[in-house]
């Protein structure tokens, strides 16, 4: 008897050149639980990112019901000024303006400000831009990743997927097309896919292939 293979169209697992805050809006629209790297996964392990002061993600985000605000390295207060709206390539982005009122003579302006002059820039401010819907959507991701769920995921991903683009590079030197146009190059390559998946599916169903369970002691980050 055949096993029964169950799939899940209500979430997608995907590497971080997936990750925009295009394609994590459409996946939360529809429903669609996203299982996506973010571009800053591996930098955000590092203690440089982690105490990089002039970022709004390390600093203390106060939400009251009148009112948003950061509070930064110094304990200075940075307010909501206003809300600036950018369109790029079709997709409209909005971003929250704070500024800090007074950073004269602040002495960690040197760490805040992005390429700080102390002749030009020393009564210049604090100012940072925040998309706060994009930051939702990352940390969510993000959080999925890091769930087992997310682990098992992404352990099966590079099994499946980066195993397989590797083995018809190298095992069977596909590394071209043989033919031109969209339409030829998607059928050569469904082709291709639908073969492999079928070779698979049989040794799956004789034994020769055993289902992927994941690490079960130690999971990876």
């Amino acid at each position: 008897m055949a096993p029964q293979i169950l799939i899940d169209l209500r979430e997608i697992t995907a590497d971080s050149g997936y990750c925009s805050q295009r394609n994590l809006t459409y996946l939360r629209d529809n429903n669609i639980k996203s299982y996506i790297k973010l571009q800053t996964h591996e930098k955000m392990k590092k203690k440089a990112y982690k105490e990089d002061i002039g970022k709004h993600y390390n600093m203390k985000k106060v939400v009251n019901e009148d009112e948003i605000y950061y509070i930064c390295h110094a304990g200075k207060k940075l307010s909501h000024t206003k809300t600036e709206k950018s369109m790029r390539n079709g997709f409209l982005q909005e971003f929250h303006v704070y500024k800090c009122d007074n950073c004269t003579a602040c002495p960690h302006k040197e760490k805040c400000l992005w390429k700080y002059d102390p002749e030009k820039h020393y009564e210049k401010n604090k100012v940072m831009k925040v998309n706060e819907v994009w930051e939702r959507l990352k940390l969510e991701s993000h959080t999925n990743i890091l769930s087992d769920r997310g682990i098992l995921n992404r352990q099966i991903r590079s099994i499946q997927t980066e195993g397989y683009f590797g083995n018809i590079k190298a095992n069977e030197d596909f590394t071209s097309f043989n033919h031109r146009s969209e339409e030829k190059v998607y059928k050569e390559f469904l082709l291709n896919a639908v073969g492999k998946n079928i070779m698979k599916y049989h040794k799956f169903i004789t034994g020769k292939l055993k289902e992927f369970t994941g690490k079960s002691e130690s999971l990876a980050a």
